[in-house]
């Protein structure tokens, strides 16, 4: 099969032939039909991060079910499926107490000695990003990094729910749980804050200001749900949004979608008494805060891993909000491309001129 493989960090990808294992115990062979892309893959390739290469990015996926492995229960050969980003083992503390997102995932891929799941010609092991692997015609998982989903859904717009709408509505409904009424800020309105602010409409707040300095990013905001919308080009987003609430002293809720401690700064500085800032960008270094801000206007700051999502509940429930016109997934396809026009598609997504671009298969 063909798969999008790094081989060097900072680098682009290569369309490579490449082995797909058969699936051995708990393992799926699905045949994808579409995968996103995301940024935080970006990340790998403009080596902000990195990961044992040889590599196969992508991590957004949906597709149907090639083959089962033995004592494979929960689906079957046919079955439509999304990808999770993020797989659970299901037995460990956090996902009895309904927090999967924190699992660490133990179990879920091949022992040590055991053959690789993806493999070059040569034999060379491919390593899964996020244990899945999207950007390629076929992917070989554990079955718990699947949800199955009703076949009505199309496939390409199913797909980002396996991160980025997921993690943008969840971040606000999961994590933060905003009540109706609140005021939210969102920071970055790329692919992540866009389904934040889906998230804060879904919630009922109040206010829901945008914030960026790309006034196309805005634009998509407004037609998304943000009321207000805030041009950061000049630095001066604090300020405006006290203009533009004033009396208030900020925003209940801030949700930061970029990972840069400048943004994550910003998340902070505009929230109100007892607010409270979720940061969702990936981001490795380190951000300072001033202590008294804390006391004084009991403010608080959290991480969001995956919007807080329970999958298998979460996922159909979105879709099912899709079906009822009450989550925007059409409007997120910003283009549909092939798998050889992923390293210009990234490009586009640091450009800041996409929502999301999604590789169709077929």
């Amino acid at each position: 099969m063909r798969a999008a493989v790094l081989f060097t960090s900072p680098g682009k990808v290569s369309i490579e032939d490449v082995v797909v294992d058969r699936p051995q115990r708990r393992e799926v062979l699905v045949r994808l039909v579409a995968t996103g892309l995301c940024h935080s893959d970006g990340h790998y390739l403009e080596g902000g991060y990195t990961l044992t290469r040889p590599i196969v990015l992508g991590h957004e996926g949906a597709g149907v079910v090639e083959a089962v492995g033995e004592d494979v229960t929960y689906v079957r050969p046919g079955d439509h499926v999304v990808s999770l980003a993020l797989g659970f083992c299901g037995q460990c503390e956090w996902c009895l107490s309904g927090r999967p997102a924190l699992c660490d995932q133990e179990n879920l891929a091949r022992r040590p000695g055991e053959p690789p799941r993806v493999r070059l010609g040569d034999g060379t092991e491919c390593t899964q990003k996020s244990g899945l692997a999207t950007f390629a015609e076929q992917m070989l998982v554990h079955e718990n990094a699947l949800v199955r989903i009703d076949p009505q859904f199309p496939l390409d717009r199913a797909a980002l729910l396996g991160c980025g709408v997921s993690t943008g509505v969840g971040a606000v409904i999961r994590t933060a749980k905003v009540p109706p009424g609140a005021s939210v800020a969102v920071i970055g309105c790329g692919g992540i804050g866009l389904n934040c602010v889906q998230g804060a409409v879904l919630a009922g707040a109040s206010r829901i200001v945008a914030i960026d300095i790309n006034a196309g990013k805005l634009d998509r905001a407004r037609e998304f749900g943000a009321t207000d919308v805030i041009d950061n080009s000049a630095g001066d987003a604090v300020e405006q949004l006290r203009d533009l609430l004033p009396g208030s002293g900020g925003v209940d809720y801030s949700f930061e979608a970029l990972g840069r401690p400048e943004t994550y700064r910003l998340a902070f500085d505009i929230l109100r008494p007892a607010g409270t800032a979720t940061v969702i960008g990936l981001f490795g270094g380190t951000v300072e805060l001033p202590a008294q801000a804390f006391l004084a206007g009991e403010l608080r700051i959290q991480g969001s891993k995956l919007g807080s999502i329970r999958a298998r509940q979460d996922v159909p429930f979105l879709l099912d909000l899709y079906a009822a016109g009450r989550l925007k997934l059409d409007e997120l396809v910003s283009s549909r491309i092939s798998l050889d026009q992923i390293n210009e598609a990234f490009a586009a997504i640091g450009e800041g001129s996409v929502a999301r671009s999604v590789v169709v298969f077929e």
